[in-house]
């Protein structure tokens, strides 16, 4: 999956696509500097820092052996030509034809000059501070040209590079070569082997498209479409026959797509003018339209269908409309059939595949029943094979890869059981339901290695998102498959705010809603403690961005409801934010937070559940703060701002309480890491040392005894 394109996502937003990264797996390179502040005023930040170091040593040799395990799981990484088959490896992206010949390196990233080549650093202090790495790459039909966008360490902003790859099948081919760059580059797509289309970033925005055209005599960029709603992000996509080319303009509410047709002109056209609250997504089929639109019962999804010559709203027909309480969550067109991927009542993903000859006939494919992420692959440029191939994967399980034959409803595995060999483990996923107190249902997911009974005494770390209409990340990822080893449990609370139960479920949540996601976190914990799994003292919560407003919230209203937090890029001065018109998402969030400035009602809304302007003296749980100093997405100075008041009421607190009263002190601590942007940072050991130092805060807050090393018996 191409974790930056939103092309799969049902409700875009820069902010959703860039944060779908934060908690995956990746290859880093930064530098690092580590701040501490701590309630207990009598120890310094170097003294609070070293209460973790000797777990942090012994997590990070653990989390090293663990990720060295599954190096080797499947992705779909590797992109396939008519001729070769295209891959990164360290120092730049090579090729190897389908008669596994050696490979040939396609592009250098050493000689991809830098930002620091002009600011005249010298070579030796710039290594360790400057790096690319690849993010996605694109091939040209007739495979004469590559394009891949390359990420520095220190900016989201992506560099695009056009590599000529020569004439495949001339007695003596050109070597690959470099040709063209361009700056600012967010998504890009070839239509024919001289023109690419693009989009560019600026100031966190896609508003531009462009329109590369290479010639014999040089190269030609021409301006194609320009957005001037500030709350609308661009991008360009190629349907998956790769005969319709879609400019996707999407603010948080609503849709507007223009199409060019590959095969006849590049001239775009309107889809379906844009209405409040109508969300599109275009595919294509034959001389038709497929569209997922938000026009079902309870402006959910449903799939219709329109004339490529016609394409506006009055011509669409309805095909097929899911079930109540089934939720939508992908579509792709695979020959003759649509493939849904959706999220029925009971929370398990299936397939649902509609014919697009015979509607009616749609069916079902069910899946192991621990599947909770489904990664489909984008199709070979040579493949023309009908299926639709795909990985499933959980936060404890290892990604599978499995393809599906929709003709005829064939699904197989890529290894005999539907699982792979790091998968034979005892671990259990068990969907449960939480009551919230307006008598809303709220779904979580746990993962046990032993029966629920039997979790009474086990530690208990709890995920929470609930914003934007984004299900929680569950896919794969080796630390959690590490604690679930050691006895902990594993709750991810899907709170209102996101997707999981559709488009409503965001909605409800959504401005003046907000609050209803902080009690859905409330009563998630509740339900899993009634159900006695853990306990407070034993249970711990972990966020990443938006993530943390209700776990923030959640701090101030119920503190003795966790033992311990850990935040990552914590988004926790939703106010001040919000009250910036200035910053570069605050226009376009206003459909998710509201505008305190303009409507004294929202106003009094986010003031009422924003972590940093409701902390009050009290005693709250030990809190990990990981903050990014290139951030531009969650300022700096409102973590800053959240840990020092934070700290001072812990402080007047204690001093308020008598000697015989007091408890002991929670520690706050930030980390800051330098140089690194909303995404963390690039170098994996960095990487391996920020969750290392979350496992060892996780330890020694909850008072858990230090794992044991395995011990090799000696023959």
């Amino acid at each position: 999956m191409a974790v930056l394109s939103s092309a799969r996502l049902l409700t875009t937003s820069r902010l959703r696509l860039w944060e779908l990264v934060v908690c995956k797996r990746r290859t880093w390179l930064s530098l690092s500097v580590q701040r501490c502040y701590t309630s207990d005023t009598s120890k310094s930040s170097a003294d609070h820092l070293e209460r973790y170091k000797e777990l942090q040593r012994y997590f990070k040799r653990r989390l090293t052996a663990t990720y060295h395990k599954f190096s080797n799981i499947p992705d779909h990484s590797a992109v396939c030509g008519h001729h070769h088959v295209y891959f990164v490896e360290g120092d730049g992206i090579y090729r190897v034809d389908k008669r596994q010949s050696e490979p040939e390196q396609v592009l250098n990233l050493g000689q991809v000059s830098g930002q620091e080549e002009k600011s005249g650093v010298d070579n030796e202090e710039r290594k360790p501070r400057f790096h690319w790495t690849v993010q996605r790459i694109r091939l040209s039909p007739q495979e004469k040209h590559l394009a891949a966008t390359l990420k520095t360490n220190h900016s989201e902003e992506l560099r695009c590079v056009v590599v000529r790859l020569g004439q495949i099948n001339s007695p003596s081919p050109d070597p690959p070569h470099l040709v063209f760059t361009l700056d600012k580059v967010f998504s890009f797509e070839w239509v024919t082997d001289e023109v690419l289309f693009y989009t560019t970033l600026e100031d966190l925005r896609c508003s531009r498209v462009f329109r590369l055209d290479l010639t014999s005599n040089g190269s030609r960029i021409t301006s194609v479409y320009e957005e001037t709603h500030p709350d609308v992000f661009v991008e360009v996509v190629l349907s998956r026959n790769r005969q319709i080319l879609t400019i996707n303009c999407n603010s948080r509410t609503s849709s507007e797509v223009l199409l060019i047709d590959t095969t006849s002109h590049l001239k775009p056209f309107l889809v379906q003018p844009r209405q409040q609250d109508l969300l599109y997504h275009v595919e294509h089929w034959r001389r038709w339209l497929i569209i997922l639109a938000n026009t079902g019962p309870g402006q959910e999804y449903q799939v219709v269908q329109a004339p490529l010559s016609e394409p506006s709203m009055v011509s669409w027909v309805t095909l097929f409309t899911p079930g109540p309480g089934t939720a939508v969550k992908d579509m792709d067109v695979v020959g003759d059939h649509c493939v849904l991927v959706a999220r029925t009542p009971a929370g398990e993903l299936v397939l649902i595949v509609v014919s697009l000859t015979h509607p009616k006939e749609a069916y079902t494919v069910q899946l192991p029943s621990w599947t909770c992420a489904i990664n489909p692959k984008k199709p070979d440029m040579a493949d023309q094979r009908r299926l639709f191939e795909f990985l499933i994967s959980s936060p404890v399980h290892s990604p599978v890869p499995y393809c599906l034959y929709p003709e005829d409803g064939l699904l197989l595995s890529g290894t005999k059981d539907g699982s792979s060999p790091e998968n034979q483990g005892n671990y259990t996923t068990t969907r449960l339901e939480a009551y919230n107190q307006d008598g809303t249902l709220v779904p979580i997911t746990l993962f046990h290695t032993v029966p629920v009974e039997g979790l009474k005494q086990a530690p208990l770390l709890a995920h929470v998102y609930g914003a934007y209409g984004r299900d929680l990340n569950m896919e794969f990822s080796p630390e959690k498959r590490l604690l679930l080893e050691k006895g902990w449990a594993m709750a991810y609370c899907h709170i209102r705010g996101g997707g999981e139960r559709g488009l409503s479920w965001q909605r409800q949540a959504r401005v003046e809603g907000k609050q209803k996601g902080v009690e859905d976190l409330q009563a998630c914990l509740g339900h899993l403690f009634s159900l006695g799994v853990s306990s407070p003292s034993l249970t711990a919560l972990t966020a990443c961005s938006a993530g943390a407003v209700p776990v923030g919230a959640l701090c101030n209203k119920h503190p003795h409801m966790m033992r311990a937090v850990t935040l990552q890029a914590p988004f926790l001065d939703v106010l001040g934010t919000m009250e910036d018109p200035s910053l570069p998402l605050t226009l376009e969030d206003r459909e998710e937070w509201g505008d305190p400035v303009g409507n004294p009602k929202h106003r009094l809304t986010v003031s009422s559940y924003c972590p940093l302007h409701n902390i009050t003296p009290q005693c709250y749980p030990s809190i990990l703060l990981t903050a990014y100093s290139g951030d531009t997405r969650v300022p700096l100075a409102g973590v800053l701002k959240y840990t020092e008041q934070l700290k001072n009421a812990i402080h007047t607190y204690i001093t308020m309480k008598p000697k015989s009263e007091c408890e002991p002190a929670p520690n706050i601590v930030l980390n800051i890491q330098s140089g690194a942007n909303h995404l963390g940072p690039e170098d994996f050991e960095l990487m391996l040392e920020e969750e290392a130092l979350r496992l060892s805060f996780l330890y020694t807050e909850l008072g858990l005894d230090p794992p044991q090393p395995s011990r090799k018996r000696k023959r």
